[in-house]
């Protein structure tokens, strides 16, 4: 997973948590709830982009595309 999500991509995972931590750290029930938020637009995302990619044929298991 690292791999695929690069530099950025894991400095970013970092200061998020980094950031929910902080929120924990005075209020956890805050910290819950923004934790379920952005697990539900990481969900958002994944399914928009896995959407796309179904339809310009690169989803694979869908129709068309080479055999």
């Amino acid at each position: 997973m690292l791999d695929k999500l690069g530099i950025a991509g894991v400095l970013g995972v970092v200061v998020m948590l980094g950031g929910i931590a902080v929120v924990a750290w005075q209020a956890p029930i805050v910290a819950a709830g923004i934790a379920f938020v952005v697990a539900g637009l990481g969900l958002i995302v994944y399914g928009m982009i896995k959407n796309l990619m179904t339809a310009f044929g690169l989803g694979g298991g869908g129709m068309g595309g080479m055999p």
